[in-house]
């Protein structure tokens, strides 16, 4: 059997915590309080997030508890192994790949829309073509493509230098939001009567808070970060679920504050009426001015690079595992001879990121809007593995003979906790597949991911016979690495 290569043990805590909390809050934060309130009103958006919070602390039970017993990078498609085998692992990880380079993509993008409301006259230079009503120029496609290479030479360059800038931009972000709501505030022009009616007066109230429940797996999909990173850590697994949610619980709260802070500056209706090129932008110019603006822009920066940095460390880590595993070429496993990362993994998605911004946003945005539906596909095979892997009582672990020796397998409460898990994952499915569901998917999102999947057939296909040839002893150990003698059993479940 060929030599599994494995990954430095070089992050600590507190980079993890930053990688999972600043991929979660990206440029979304600061870009879509003014759509959310569109849909269900300042205190319906906030209720909807948390309440998606709350969902996903509940899947982060199963995730936990697998990372503290597989700590191997590629998150849920080492898990879809673990519980289904091979093939459910392909589709796991494959959908994953896409959403989460589409994210690198994406938050790429948004640093030329910040371009656009900032300084036009530079970034809308040299129109290319209109791509479904957005306007391409050469400029934002600098600007996209210079950050793209940027960071991923940074995450080249080694996992220490990511995993620090990681954690000093998401302080600054941190501070940044909570400056400018306190701020916007305290400020003598804005009341929180603005906030006022609390929710769309259009809408039913719990069709719209659900509808923004139903993006809490793109909302929070940053936490998803810290399994793909299991391998690196230079602590005990334990603590991960104890980071998950502190990255979680933080991300909620500084969603929450960026809606009030765009709500206290003008009647939230007039606001949503107006459509505006960037709602936040303009009603935080309206009351602190440049000032606010630039404090803004600060912590849209910071949002958009740890959410560049934090998904070139997942996307990369996967596509190494994948590679590992033999479901990618082996190329994908070649570490960099002078900084030990996977530099394979970050140079592929660089390069299919550059073509992003010739796509247009608005493109781009459905093949992110059809991804959500990867990363459910994700938190369902971790919380259905977790809820065959939980026993109720030690009597059930022992007649089972599966797993007993796992760390944390006998627990009743969180063996309902990971089926509850479950059938989030299953719930949020439904409401972005199922048709006349508050949160289905658009035609375009809809093509776009039958288009995945075809894809995805094909080259399963093309390269499943030498993937099917890898004898299941050999996967154990590639994908899950040298298990403890204890649980020669682990798996075969």
């Amino acid at each position: 059997m060929e030599e599994r290569t494995q990954l430095k043990k070089v992050l600590k805590p507190h980079w993890v915590w930053a990688i999972a909390l600043g991929s979660a809050v990206g440029w979304g934060c600061f870009i879509l309080p003014v759509v959310w309130m569109d849909q269900a009103g300042p205190l319906g958006a906030i209720l909807g997030l948390v309440i998606g919070a709350l969902l996903m602390i509940v899947i982060a039970v199963s995730f936990g508890f697998l990372i503290n017993n597989f700590p191997v990078s590629g998150g849920g498609f080492a898990y879809a192994y673990l519980g289904f085998g091979r093939n459910h692992a392909y589709i796991c990880g494959w959908f994953l790949t896409l959403g989460y380079i589409c994210i690198v993509a994406l938050n790429a993008s948004a640093l030329a829309l910040l371009g656009k409301f900032l300084i036009p006259d530079l970034v809308e230079v040299g129109y290319v073509y209109s791509i479904s009503g957005w306007e391409v120029y050469a400029g934002e496609i600098v600007i996209a493509s210079l950050a793209l290479i940027a960071f991923a030479f940074f995450n080249i360059r080694g996992t220490e230098i990511s995993g620090r800038i990681q954690f000093i931009f998401c302080a600054t972000l941190v501070l940044g939001i909570v400056t400018l709501t306190a701020s916007m505030l305290l400020h003598s022009s804005s009341t929180l009567s603005n906030i006022e009616p609390l929710f769309n007066p259009q809408i039913p109230v719990w069709t719209a808070v659900i509808s923004i429940v139903a993006i809490a797996p793109w909302a929070y999909v940053g936490f998803d970060n810290i399994p793909q990173a299991a391998e690196e850590f230079d602590f005990s697994p334990k603590k991960a679920f104890m980071l998950i949610v502190l990255s979680i619980i933080v991300a909620s709260l500084l969603y929450s504050l960026m809606i009030i802070a765009t709500a206290v500056a003008m009647p939230w209706q007039l606001l949503v009426g107006e459509q505006p090129i960037w709602g936040t932008g303009d009603a935080v110019s309206n009351v602190l001015g440049i000032t606010g603006v630039l404090l803004l822009a600060l912590s849209l920066c910071m949002g958009i690079f740890t959410g560049l940095n934090g998904f070139y460390v997942s996307s990369s880590r996967l596509l190494f595992a994948m590679g590992r595993a033999k479901v990618l070429p082996h190329i994908f496993t070649k570490l960099h001879p002078r900084h030990e990362t996977p530099y394979i993994g970050i140079l592929f998605t660089c390069l299919c990121c550059l073509i992003a911004p010739w796509f247009g946003r608005e493109v781009l945005l459905w093949v992110v809007d059809m991804t959500a539906t990867g990363v459910t596909i994700a938190y369902f095979y971790t919380c259905i593995v977790a809820f065959k892997l939980f026993k109720w009582s030690e009597k059930d672990s022992v007649n089972s003979g599966e797993l007993s020796k796992l760390d944390g397998a006998v627990s009743p409460f969180k063996k309902s906790l990971s089926l509850l898990g479950a059938l989030c994952g299953l719930t949020f499915l439904s409401l972005l597949l199922i048709p006349g569901s508050p949160a289905f998917l658009g035609t375009p999102s809809l093509i776009a991911l039958i288009v995945w999947v075809l894809l995805g057939t094909i080259f399963y296909l093309y390269n499943g016979k030498r993937y099917r040839q890898v004898s299941k002893k050999e996967l154990d150990y590639f994908i899950l690495g040298d298990a403890d003698p204890k649980r020669k059993k682990s798996i075969n479940i």
